[in-house]
């Protein structure tokens, strides 16, 4: 099924722009295209709009509101960004030189194949070249379940939203025992944060339940419709 674009941005489109396949690969969680726009790439996942590089301020905001929840002392936090997408959160991350590692979890090798030597290196050729950024290709769901390691931060953003995800198997990491297996990957103090295309107030009210403190939503206006919004929770110590 074909939804509509939840991720708006750099205007209303004219008729001239009509969107052109660059690749279209299937993989076991489905088909991913990338397409090109007039200047501009997009990702479609399944026939669903996932983002595309024509503005990408929200995707920043999802880094820089985890960063600046983390207390002030504590030295080169580790951030888990999920997923790599268009690369703008991943290249923020890398811009931010208090950032220790920064691991992307990815489950979609297209996806990391248009970063590396594809139509997106441009996005993430510097990201991907710093020393601190390790790419991960696997299901984020089941990575936050079973690393072996734990983070400052977790950076969420594979789907539209918690009630808007691309495949019914994401829904389990927005429920209790997704939610508890990420404060169980984060340190005591680290920040979870979640895009989503609006607002909720029902998983602002699953994350207190989970046991998640100083919850909060920031909110950054787009093109048209509700705004996008980040959503943040802190790991009680």
């Amino acid at each position: 099924m074909t939804v509509p674009n939840v991720r708006p941005a750099g205007g209303p489109r004219t008729a001239t722009e009509e969107p052109v396949v660059v690749e279209r690969r299937d993989g076991p969680y489905g088909e991913v295209v990338l397409r090109r726009r007039g200047p501009h790439h997009e990702i479609i996942a399944n026939g669903c709009f996932l983002m595309d590089t024509a503005d990408g301020r929200s995707e920043r905001l999802l880094v820089d509101a985890a960063l600046a929840a983390l207390p002030r002392d504590r030295p080169a936090p580790a951030v888990l960004i999920g997923g790599l997408g268009v690369g703008f959160s991943l290249a923020r991350a890398a811009a931010q030189p208090r950032w220790g590692r920064i691991t992307v979890v990815e489950r979609e090798g297209a996806v990391i194949d248009w970063h590396r030597t594809g139509p997106l290196a441009p996005l993430s050729r510097d990201a991907l070249a710093d020393p601190r950024t390790e790419i991960v290709h696997a299901d984020l769901v089941e990575h936050v379940r079973t690393a072996g390691r734990r983070y400052d931060a977790l950076c969420l953003d594979i789907d539209n939203g918690p009630g808007w995800t691309v495949t019914d198997g994401n829904a389990g990491l927005y429920a209790p025992a997704g939610l508890a297996a990420c404060r169980a990957r984060l340190t005591p103090g680290g920040v979870l944060a979640v895009w989503s295309a609006q607002p909720s107030t029902a998983f602002e009210q699953a994350l207190r339940n989970a046991g998640f403190a100083g919850v909060m939503t920031e909110e950054i206006s787009v093109a048209r419709g509700v705004p996008d919004v980040v959503h943040l929770g802190i790991c009680a110590a």
